[in-house]
């Protein structure tokens, strides 16, 4: 059952980090060129919108298969005192993954995506620089996943 867990853990880990990794460097890039100009907008919407989902599906995972692997980790769910530094600055890491992620998600991606449809004109010195700033708390929070990955590898492997 442990064995199934941690696939199931690692499955969703994977799906949410190569999720991000090829938006951010594939899917990005690619609707940067001439020929996609025109739809950007419509087809990064609906990519986002879709992954958006897996992404929260695998959080849900994560946390469902996290659960018990920990309780098998450590003595005691309650007692996080004598638990390995590596586990709890992976856990703390997890916890500003999320609450970025949910940032970028609900607030942040919504807010962009409507000052980006309004005309540059019309647009305030603080939603100008929001719309600046996305794309690096997207990278920020693709940074902080990749983190949480090495803390994992190197908590197997003590």
């Amino acid at each position: 059952m442990m064995i199934v867990l941690a696939w199931l853990h690692i499955l969703s880990a994977v799906t949410w980090i190569g999720g991000s990794l090829f938006l951010s460097a594939v899917l990005v890039p690619v609707l940067k060129d001439e020929p996609f100009a025109a739809q950007r907008g419509t087809l990064f919407k609906a990519i986002a919108g879709r992954f958006r989902m897996m992404v929260w599906a695998s959080v849900g995972l994560l946390f469902a298969t996290g659960v018990p692997l920990l309780s098998r980790r450590v003595d005691s769910l309650l007692a996080p005192s004598g638990w390995p530094a590596v586990l709890k600055a992976k856990l703390v890491l997890v916890i500003v993954l999320i609450g970025m992620t949910a940032l970028h998600d609900f607030w942040i991606g919504p807010k962009v995506g409507r000052w980006m449809r309004a005309s540059q004109e019309s647009r305030t010195p603080f939603e100008s620089g929001m719309i600046r700033l996305a794309p690096w708390v997207a990278r920020l929070g693709l940074g902080l996943a990749l983190a949480v990955l090495l803390l994992a590898a190197a908590l197997v492997r003590l």
